[in-house]
């Protein structure tokens, strides 16, 4: 190999390091200074940039490849200055996804902020499609070195982000970016004239990093308007930022559920924020006497019907509900969190504050992701309770309507219902919801749940209180007793809560303090335990369909049968009934369509019509697409199924995406020996598109085995080892995804050289569009149908240019 085209390849790799470690870079700035959903779909649109590269340099032709050794650094070096520049821009646009509803500036916005952040895409995509068009007989080499350098970045940015603040790293991505740049330049004076731009860039991105602005509806942003608040400590990691906030002058007071008949004060709170949104509270426990309220709560009902219990708090966080646990007397209590950070955290701010809590003889903590931990446990407990209702303004708000929730599946309550001990109680918390879209889904999921654990009548092991902010749902091993139904009623009526559901409630004893017009959680819960639950769920205006690991969407309520309704109404407050997240993915697909069209398909007719030597541009555009899409949907689906896994998300994201470029890198090196060794017969690389597609085949059919087997086998494995044997789980995959897109783009710039930059750009924007539609597809039909889908995709569009023809414009 000459020199040249091997430091070619490793600058390849080291741009696409830079890039893939910015994108991730990126998303955690976006979840800052917005929610992480929106940081996906917005990250995903911005990388248009890589479609607007092909185009460009399609359109330029010859003339570009010809300056390639110019050109080539500085696209290198003006996606390190972008990385910088284009991040600060973009904190200066004033866009506020849960305003999508009502404002419609707000999808203008979207559009500036997106193209914004496309820019330094641009660039990098530039230099990987001009390294694609100069050397076509290296393109298997040079796209494995592509991959495999976004595997090595996904390991960066999680590195990066665990160690130093979101804006300093993106400072030391684009440091990294220019530096490749540098490793491009042919000549001394090349050489020189690039690390005197890679310095000035390096001086500019550390002196002046991009602080993420915080959205004025976050909560820590609303907690700081309090006067003398102030933020207290602070942690970086790869769970996000953790801020303590303390407040003086108007004490802070966080206690959902709590009972309107309660006398006294709050005992006094520190409040922890996570990426700005409300992760709980750290409760004054000096003075024993002060903790009396937490006796007067929704969520102290378990400790009513089972006392002196043995607990485990599931996702124990700031430890509220492991004070409250304490507080009510519990015998002793496990407290699970997988963010070790956080922890530490309450630790060092509570040391005298909360009198120590998590080094209380009676609390033993463990770092773990709670459902790993209850499928690897063999002890069994009184009370389980799952703590983290999250922030009522961003779930009244529908942002976590695209996050997966593995804690809320029909598989996630059954495995606690295995780990509770005989009589014993699940006990979940949430904030109220009018009209009910938390609860009524809860309730079926537990219906369910219980069913498929061979509990003949699920509704007697059930029962759900509320006041006027909360509801609390218990779900006990058996049935609830006599006695213990008694109970709760004597302490709702004490503490002034109203009955939702127990065995034999009337509606005349429901719906008695804090009352609705039409109490629709009553009747919701006594629906779905008749006959005519389907019909119920069917027709009602929110999704509340039981929530499965194939589709762990809990928080997704958004039914396309009643938007027209809700639109109608949006000015007379149904506005706020409209999920924001899938609101975004929506809206970002309908922009994304016409600036895709814009980017790719015009540009079509501007290509010359002469030389394509019987290639069929439409043939291969649709086998271009196909591919994009196909890829994405596989990686968006796999990496969602991973986090069931791993047990561990940040771990099995970084690993599931590191893995699957790697490995898919792998496949493009291995095709480059493929082709050397296949003869020059223009049905060749047809004939080995079709068995990389019957490989991709078989591959699934291994990870849907494998996956199964793994999640079997694995509970107790530490998270790394979990980790390890995902990617057993996708490697062929993987391997397997990494073939079709070097031999087609081979074939191409074999047969028509002048189309290879197109074809890169139409596979990029194909792969932006299909990250959107991909979650979608999730939403609606689930990730086992996401992957077939995909197949079915890879399958059409290498049929599609099965082999040499006529030429078809």
């Amino acid at each position: 190999m000459p020199s040249g085209l091997r430091r070619l390849a490793w600058s390849v790799a080291g741009m696409s390091v830079a890039a893939l470690a910015y994108q991730l870079l990126l998303m955690r700035w976006l979840a800052i200074a917005h929610w992480h959903p929106f940081a996906v779909v917005i990250i995903s649109l911005a990388l248009l940039g890589h479609g607007a590269s092909g185009s460009v340099l399609a359109v330029l032709g010859a003339r570009a490849v010809r300056r390639f050794d110019a050109l080539f650094p500085i696209a290198g070096l003006a996606f390190a200055a972008g990385t910088i520049a284009c991040t600060w821009l973009a904190s200066t646009i004033p866009f506020d996804g849960l305003e999508l509803a009502w404002d419609p500036r707000q999808v203008a916005w979207l559009a500036a902020l997106y193209v914004c952040l496309s820019l330094p895409f641009f660039f990098a995509a530039s230099c990987f499609g001009l390294a694609f068009a100069r050397f076509g007989h290296a393109i298997p080499m040079l796209y494995g070195a592509d991959l495999l350098g976004a595997g090595a970045g996904a390991l960066l940015a999680l590195a990066l982000v665990s160690v130093l603040p979101v804006e300093v790293a993106i400072a030391c991505v684009s440091t990294l970016a220019a530096l490749a740049a540098c490793l491009s330049a042919d000549g001394a004076r090349a050489r020189i004239a690039c690390v005197a731009a890679a310095i000035v860039i390096a001086g500019v991105a550390f002196a002046r990093p991009p602080l993420p602005p915080l959205n004025p509806f976050k909560s820590l942003a609303k907690a700081m308007l309090v006067p003398e608040a102030r933020i207290v400590a602070t942690r970086q990691g790869a769970y996000g930022w953790i801020a303590v906030v303390e407040s003086p002058r108007v004490p802070l007071r966080h206690a959902p559920g709590l009972s309107l008949s309660n006398m006294q004060e709050p005992a006094a709170q520190l409040g922890v924020f996570v990426d700005g949104d409300l992760a709980g509270v750290i409760v004054d426990r000096r003075d024993p006497n002060a903790l009396a309220y937490l006796h007067r709560t929704t969520a102290s009902l378990p400790y009513v019907l089972r006392p002196h219990a043995r607990v485990l708090v599931l996702g124990a966080g700031t430890g509220s509900e492991v004070t409250q646990a304490l507080a009510m007397q519990a015998r002793s209590v496990e407290a699970v969190e997988r963010n070790a950070r956080l922890l530490r955290l309450v630790r060092a701010q509570g040391a005298t504050f909360a009198r120590g809590l998590y080094d209380d003889p009676r609390v033993r903590t463990l770092v773990a992701d709670p459902r790993a931990f209850v499928r690897a446990a063999h002890a069994r407990y009184d009370v389980i309770v799952l703590a983290g209702g999250g922030s009522a303004a961003a779930g009244g708000a529908g942002v976590q309507a695209v996050a997966e929730d593995y804690a809320l599946t029909v598989e996630a309550l059954r495995d606690l219902h295995d780990r509770l001990a005989p009589l014993g109680v699940l006990a979940i918390t949430r904030f109220e919801k009018q009209p009910p879209r938390d609860l009524p889904k809860l309730f079926a999921t537990a219906v369910e749940a219980l069913r498929e654990a061979g509990v003949a009548r699920p509704g007697a092991s059930l029962v759900v209180i509320r006041n006027w902010d909360a509801w609390t749902l218990l779900l006990r091993r058996g049935a609830f007793t006599d006695a213990e139904i008694a109970r709760l009623r004597a302490f709702a009526d004490e503490q002034g809560f109203d009955l939702v559901y127990h065995r034999g409630l009337q509606a005349r004893e429901a719906n008695r303090f804090h009352v609705l017009a039409r109490d629709e959680a009553f009747l919701g819960t006594r629906a779905l335990l008749s006959s005519r639950a389907t019909d119920y769920v069917r027709d009602y205006k929110f999704d509340i369909a039981p929530t499965h690991d194939d589709r762990p969407y809990f928080a997704n309520f958004f039914k396309w049968a009643t938007l027209p309704e809700l639109w109608r109404l949006r000015a007379q407050g149904a506005a706020v009934l409209l999920d924001s997240g899938y609101l975004l993915l929506v809206a970002a697909l309908v922009q994304a369509i016409p600036i895709a069209i814009a980017l790719v398909l015009l540009p079509l007719f501007a290509l010359p019509r002469a030389g394509a030597q019987g290639v069929s541009r439409w043939r291969a555009s649709t086998y271009f697409i196909a591919l994009g899409v196909g890829f994405m949907f596989v990686e968006i689906a796999c990496l969602a199924r991973l986090q069931l896994l791993v047990g561990h998300p940040l771990l099995a994201i970084g690993a599931g995406l590191a893995g699957f470029l790697a490995f898919a890198g792998a496949g493009s090196l291995f095709a480059q020996r493929w082709l050397a060794h296949a003869t020059q017969d223009t049905k060749t690389i047809p004939r080995l598109a079709m068995l990389s597609v019957l490989a991709i085949g078989i591959a699934l059919a291994w990870h849907m085995a494998s996956f199964a087997a793994a999640l079997a086998a694995t509970p107790g494995w530490p998270p790394a080892l979990r980790a390890l044997a995902s990617l057993v789980t996708i490697a062929p995959l993987a391997f397997a995804m990494g073939l079709p897109f070097p031999l087609g783009l081979t074939r191409l710039a074999r047969e028509a050289p002048a189309f290879v930059p197109w074809a890169w750009g139409l596979n990029g924007c194909a792969s932006v569009l299909a990250a959107i539609g991909a979650l979608l597809v999730a939403l609606e039909a689930g990730l086992v149908a996401t992957l077939a889908i995909a197949l079915v995709v890879y399958a059409i569009g290498v049929s599609t240019w099965r082999a040499a023809g006529p030429s078809r414009q």
